[in-house]
């Protein structure tokens, strides 16, 4: 029997939702990725390979360290207002493979509260 390993199914999702997704210079691609400790959430434009916008627990904004639903509703605020200020109205939600629930929606919720559409 094989062991499982969660970032590798993490991983696996994350590649099935990629072949749906893609983020274009009028839609870019809004992806979250959750580590033990932060929170990361950034806005790319995958025809030209670029990242627009990012936003993390890692910022002085947010305040806090830890990968948690408030503090990823502060990282969602905070990019939402960053994608704003470089006139990025629509984005498409990449959830990185992970579950819509908990943190995700969350920040998910959080962004569209501050403005963006999705």
């Amino acid at each position: 029997m094989s062991i499982i390993n969660r970032k590798q199914i993490r991983q696996r999702l994350h590649q099935r939702v990629r072949r749906k997704i893609s983020g274009t210079v009028g839609r870019p691609r809004l992806a979250v990725f959750f580590s033990n400790k932060n929170v990361y959430a950034q806005v790319i434009d995958d025809t030209a390979g670029v990242t627009l916008v990012s936003a993390s627990t890692k910022d002085k904004e947010v305040g806090e360290s830890r990968a948690n639903a408030t503090t990823a509703a502060k990282v969602g605020k905070l990019l939402a207002e960053r994608a704003k200020g470089k006139s990025v109205e629509a984005v498409v939600f990449d959830r990185g493979g992970f579950a819509y629930s908990g943190k995700v929606k969350a920040l998910a919720d959080a962004a569209r509260e501050a403005g963006l559409k999705f």
